[in-house]
């Protein structure tokens, strides 16, 4: 059974997309150049496998402000790792994603067992995290990854030469996204526990009430979060080739903003995989398009405040208006 294009959720947020890159385009056409899309898909793979961990905890009504210094501290541990001990690119993410499931387990435990709201124990969590991780490293940058490592960030596939000589393509990091985006669409799509982020996000009690184990959900939530925060933080170093620990001071905005951006609810309840990653793709455009129109850019943190606000008031008044509209349908049946 066909669906009508019309009834698709995420074509307004293709349609806000597509006009947007159009304005861009129009101001400055290098925007629409090949060698522009490909730096901004490198530039922002870091940012939409996070955004799809992010998902899945705005989905059950919560909010991570964590995911920051959690990626800071799987790259410190990632670059320790690769300098000390092995370059071994399987066991260097082994490594990312264990530490991003453990300390995203530590996160969903004190929310599904102690019951302390997701907003205070990501708070509590990103303090003490990026408290350790500047203490071990004094806010200093890590150098002399492997070669090997270095390497393999450099690759890319289906290369393309320029006429000035520089070498593009798909960067090879973009086999850590896809990955993420086909499990994370199955989980939410085919799986039980899928329906029960939903149910969770939907009403809590409800999803209780149909057997749903809200405990062990939100546990995996964060857990998986984790694990996708721990592939995000190899592909970064692989592009950077150095590990900066300062590089994610306020990056937890950015996630927010793109996955709201993409139609997710910030109340739970309603998001998409495709709403999400056409959300990273209007966050990314909008920031680069300041950028090609040489607009200051102190801007894109006002902007992000903007998307943020503006989004959660578009979503609250959607609310109100399917809700009011509800109560219309009860009262006359009554």
């Amino acid at each position: 059974m066909k669906i009508p294009i019309t009834k698709i959720k995420e074509l307004p947020i293709l349609l806000v997309l597509l006009g947007i890159s159009i304005i861009i385009t129009i101001v400055n056409p290098s925007f629409a150049t090949l060698e522009n899309f490909l730096d901004l898909l490198k530039g922002n793979l870091t940012l939409t496998i996070m955004a799809l961990g992010m998902l899945l905890v705005i989905l059950t009504g919560g909010i991570d402000v964590s995911v920051a210094s959690i990626i800071a501290a799987v790259t410190i541990i990632t670059g320790y790792f690769l300098i000390n001990i092995s370059s071994n690119l399987f066991a260097v993410i082994c490594i990312a994603c264990f530490t991003g499931i453990f300390l995203g387990l530590i996160n969903g435990l004190c929310i599904s067992k102690l019951k302390i709201p997701p907003i205070v124990t990501t708070l509590g969590t990103m303090s003490v995290i990026l408290g350790i991780v500047l203490y071990k490293t004094n806010g200093n940058w890590m150098t002399g990854l492997p070669d090997s490592f270095i390497q393999f960030g450099r690759i890319a596939l289906v290369p393309i030469t320029l006429k000035s000589g520089r070498v593009i393509g798909i960067p090879i990091q973009i086999l850590f996204l896809l990955p993420a985006v086909v499990f994370t669409w199955f989980i939410l799509k085919r799986t039980i526990i899928g329906r029960g982020i939903y149910a969770i996000g939907g009403n809590l009690e409800s999803a209780e009430r149909m057997g749903f184990n809200s405990s062990r959900i939100l546990v995996f939530v964060y857990a998986y979060e984790g694990f996708l925060i721990g592939l995000a933080g190899v592909s970064h170093t692989s592009i950077m080739r150095q590990v900066d620990p300062n590089a994610f001071l306020g990056f937890e905005m950015q996630v927010i903003a793109a996955v709201v951006l993409g139609g997710a609810s910030t109340l739970g309840g309603t998001g998409s995989v495709m709403g999400t990653l056409l959300g990273v793709a209007i966050f990314c455009v909008i920031n680069n398009g300041l950028i090609l129109m040489k607009i200051p850019t102190f801007w894109q943190k006002i902007v992000v405040g903007i998307i943020i606000i503006g989004s959660i008031a578009i979503d609250m008044a959607q609310r109100q208006r399917a809700e009011q509209k509800q109560i219309r349908v009860d009262v006359e049946h009554l």
